[in-house]
């Protein structure tokens, strides 16, 4: 992954325009191609999105923490979630080919274990960012958006 330039936004939103759109996707494809594991987060645009609710949370009395522990919370219960799907489709896929190879078919708990692990990190290490962003809003600010 050396050598992979970094790409920037240029609105206030931090959506890129057309053209970053498309480079970024060049990269994402590219590194793809060479065998890499790409994990796209999009809790940053969903506190995007939410930015007139968050102020609403906020000035109404919610405390930074509260705004926190939403999105924090909600990136975790995606991540769990794709965890779940990923166990089912493992234990459903090992034991159709263990039935139409004939062979059988041995599960254990420690990779269930570590792959619901390594989900609910990911929602924590990925949902951490955007998590402190939607707490930091100021209220007033984040009402006269939109």
């Amino acid at each position: 992954m050396n050598g992979v330039p970094i790409i920037l936004a240029d609105e206030p939103t931090g959506a890129p325009d057309s053209k970053g759109g498309k480079e970024v996707m060049a990269i994402l494809e590219n590194l793809h191609a060479q065998g890499h594991t790409i994990i796209l987060v999009i809790m940053l645009v969903s506190v995007t999105e939410r930015t007139r609710e968050i102020g609403i949370r906020m000035a109404i009395g919610a405390r930074s923490f509260d705004v926190m522990f939403q999105f924090l919370t909600e990136a975790v219960m995606v991540c769990f979630i794709g965890g779940l799907a990923g166990v089912v489709v493992g234990l459903g896929g090992g034991l159709a080919t263990s039935a139409i190879a004939g062979w059988r078919a041995i599960f254990t708990v420690a990779p269930v274990v570590i792959a619901f692990g390594c989900a609910f990190l990911t929602g924590i290490v990925f949902g951490y960012l955007p998590a402190r962003k939607a707490a930091q809003l100021d209220p007033i600010e984040a009402l006269a958006r939109d």
